[in-house]
């Protein structure tokens, strides 16, 4: 699907309880990597394929990434009294994102190598899915332990079980959001219900991948921004 964007969705909501102390005065996507937040690593990967639109959802301590976020042109809308959790969220900003599919982003990982929402859009077949996962060998997952969140089929077909780690990076239709009675639910409920009709389908990422979700993480995605692998 190229020549062909898509809205970006950035989950920013998290309590960032893992990160400890580095989120004692900060939200997790506030954390420096490398001399930026987190943040804006994902906002610079989202605007190399200029979405229509980047939003944003917050929660904890929203004020810092609305100031933060405000200049950069990514629209924010904040999740009061409750968090909403992935897929609760993703259906409260559907407002801001239209109603057609979306691109979701976490906020707490570092990519090495090709930018993974090109590959993700020049993947992207809606007639035969109904999202498009990017999926990291679990050897190339740095700071994250585990075989894996799904098998990865020769078709591209996902199913549960060990094989690629899920790098928070996805594009889904968004229809299906509408039949969860819960506010605040994952978007795993969702997945089900692809996984259930095959067509949950996945993408096998060429560069590597770091998870940002402890203090450890910091360190560990600065060295490999400078790595030359």
């Amino acid at each position: 699907m190229r020549n062909m964007s898509l809205p970006v969705m950035l989950f920013a909501a998290g309590f960032g309880t893992r990160m400890k102390h580095l989120t004692a005065d900060r939200p997790k996507p506030m954390v420096e990597v490398a001399g930026r937040p987190l943040i804006d690593h994902a906002i610079e990967l989202a605007q190399d394929i200029a979405p229509p639109v980047i939003v944003a959802n917050l929660h904890y301590l929203p004020d810092q990434l609305q100031t933060h976020l405000a200049p950069l042109g990514v629209k924010t809308i904040i999740e009061a009294p409750e968090i909403l959790e992935t897929g609760g969220g993703l259906r409260n900003a559907l407002p801001l994102l239209g109603a057609g599919p979306v691109i979701t982003m976490n906020t707490d990982a570092i990519w090495h190598g090709p930018n993974p929402l090109r590959l993700l859009l020049d993947a992207w077949n809606p007639d035969q899915m109904d999202a498009l996962l990017m999926g990291i060998p679990p050897e190339h997952a740095l700071e994250h332990s585990g075989a894996g969140d799904f098998t990865l089929a020769p078709n591209g077909q996902l199913t549960r079980g060990a094989g690629v780690v899920y790098g928070g990076v996805q594009i889904i239709k968004t229809d299906l959001l509408a039949e969860v009675k819960e506010t605040a639910f994952s978007l795993n409920l969702i997945w089900d219900q692809m996984l259930a009709k095959g067509r949950l389908h996945g993408l096998r990422y060429p560069g590597r991948w770091c998870d940002v979700g402890h203090p450890g993480g910091v360190t560990t995605a600065e060295e490999l921004l400078a790595s030359d692998v």
